[in-house]
């Protein structure tokens, strides 16, 4: 007996709706893969991996955004899981510092994408996230080895620099920042890596832009890293000092790719399916320098498409000239000015010893919103 199933001829209406029904569920289920993403351990408070109870359901199973090589490696690097999430919460935090006075503020929505739609578009915005999430997870992972929270690293062991007076010690316990800038790679690169899209398609450009602004990323961090220095010696004389390699201030780092961000190079898929410049009289990007393939969607409206919020409702300073002048931010719609109270410390004085104390100033304040 034949068991092969029996093909039955479907016609007219009811084949389209069949086919229009198959479209939807895989576009959504295209969607919902491309929305989840590791920068939502930055908004999840996490537990140390000590702290689940034997027998419950392992942590690896219970982070939300993780690409399948992702979730593989937390299951090998556990105890980094806390410090990833650091290190995203601490590259929003940043991103939201940076563009504070942008159309686009780096506004963060309540579901696994983190920043919405809008992350949809190659454009520079995205361009600079990529960026300071990775910085971001080689910062916290760089720290954490120098302070002994992970097992498979400790202390920096970077060669000392030739530049350093003979006389001064090499040593102390650095900022790993080596180690930092390979996990970080290995973890973030994780999720494109493991796509395989077909060559010079538009996903495959998204994917080589992805992979080039979190290098540049993890590169800022890296070469940024500077060396520290502490003197020794009776009275602090500092004839002696011991020296370790240091992270710089990740607001540094935040102004350092802001910088990037805004010189940014716009990028095309060519004939042999790798970027190049739209613009060829522009020097090729290197390492350290952020791409993008789209244009910025118009951030002035609210747009659920594009995922832009708009800048309705948006405070403006009306004396300003630039992005967070309300001309700019309210892209010429008005605004509306209202009064509110402003408490700030005041009349601060030095006491024998030690201490300052302040009065507690309340002041009413002009402010200006966006229509």
């Amino acid at each position: 007996m034949d068991n092969r199933p029996v093909r039955t001829k479907r016609t007219g209406p009811v084949r389209h709706l069949l086919l229009a029904a198959a479209f939807l569920a895989c576009s959504c289920q295209l969607l919902m893969v491309d929305a989840n993403s590791w920068w939502s351990l930055g908004l999840t408070p996490m537990q140390r991996p000590e702290m689940y109870i034997i027998g419950a359901q392992p942590l690896c199973s219970q982070l939300l955004g993780l690409s399948q090589g992702q979730r593989k490696l937390c299951q090998l690097y556990q105890d980094h899981m806390t410090y990833i999430g650091d290190g995203a919460k601490t590259g929003i935090k940043e991103c939201q510092y940076q563009f504070r006075q942008r159309r686009w503020n780096c506004s963060t929505v309540d579901n696994t994408s983190v920043f919405g739609r809008v992350m949809q578009i190659g454009s520079r915005e995205t361009a600079f996230t990529y960026a300071i999430s990775a910085a971001g997870v080689v910062n916290a992972i760089s720290r954490a080895c120098r302070e002994g929270e992970l097992s498979t690293c400790g202390c920096s062991r970077t060669a000392r620099p030739r530049d350093l007076p003979r006389d001064w010690l090499w040593g102390g316990c650095g900022d790993n920042v080596h180690y930092g800038y390979r996990f970080a790679r290995e973890f973030v690169d994780a999720r494109e890596r493991e796509k395989n899209y077909p060559r010079g398609s538009t996903e495959h450009a998204r994917m080589l832009m992805n992979l080039h602004n979190n290098e540049a990323g993890r590169q800022a961090v890296y070469n940024l890293a500077n060396v520290a220095c502490k003197c020794h010696g009776v009275s602090g004389s500092c004839s002696l000092k011991t020296c370790w390699l240091q992270l710089a201030d990740f607001r540094r780092v935040g102004e350092f790719l802001k910088e990037k961000y805004d010189s940014a190079a716009a990028m095309r898929v060519g004939r042999k399916g790798k970027l190049e410049l739209l613009d060829k009289r522009f020097n090729p990007p290197t390492a350290q320098d952020m791409v993008y393939i789209d244009p910025s969607p118009d951030y002035c409206l609210r747009n659920e498409t594009t995922g832009s919020l708009g800048t309705q409702g948006r405070l403006c300073n009306k004396t300003s000239e630039g992005m967070d002048g309300c001309e700019l931010m309210c892209c010429g719609r008005g605004y509306d000015q209202f009064k509110t109270y402003k408490h700030e410390r005041c009349h601060c004085k030095f006491h024998w010893c030690c201490y300052v104390k302040c009065k507690r100033c309340t002041t009413l304040v002009d402010q200006f919103v966006c229509k």
